[in-house]
């Protein structure tokens, strides 16, 4: 079995091709909504990101197959005066999963991050999403807190739209 990792190019159409079907169906896993993406989002989502330079996608490959995606955007830590790295999605194909591709995957973002000068990695998760914080506490994330009176932050929307 062969497992490869490629920072996506959202010109090349077996790439942009990939990112749909496997964004896609983690949007449609219970812990990404469970609802398929809009066909509106399927059909114009690469060409919107391609116009961002602060946008990455690492796909992952098993023997030439697509089998898992992580997207993740730049952002930026006044408190250190840096740039941050925000995960955004993460997701393995069922058939895939058990293989340590996830695992894969946040190495890479991290790899990336570090090279780009990013002082910390952040993401959110469901409180309900057990699988997923056990595996993000093995990779080194944690509750984030200033002070253990004021408690851990939350991830709060508003819907614009």
């Amino acid at each position: 079995m062969q497992i490869s990792l490629i920072q996506a190019d959202y010109q090349n159409e077996q790439h942009s091709k990939d990112l749909v079907m496997l964004l896609n169906a983690y949007a449609q896993d219970p812990m990404g909504g469970g609802e398929p993406l809009a066909q509106s989002v399927q059909q114009n989502l690469v060409a919107t990101i391609a116009k961002r330079n602060d946008f990455f996608t690492v796909l992952c490959y098993v023997d030439g197959k697509p089998a898992g995606i992580i997207n993740f955007i730049e952002g930026f830590s006044t408190f250190k005066c840096k740039p941050l790295m925000n995960i955004h999605d993460c997701g393995v194909l069922k058939e895939y999963r058990g293989l340590g591709i996830s695992q894969l995957l946040f190495g890479e973002v991290e790899k990336i991050s570090r090279a780009r000068g990013c002082c910390k990695l952040t993401l959110e998760v469901l409180e309900g999403n057990t699988i997923a914080k056990n595996a993000y506490k093995k990779l080194g994330f944690s509750g984030y807190e200033l002070d253990e009176e004021t408690g851990n932050a939350m991830f709060w929307e508003k819907v614009l739209g």
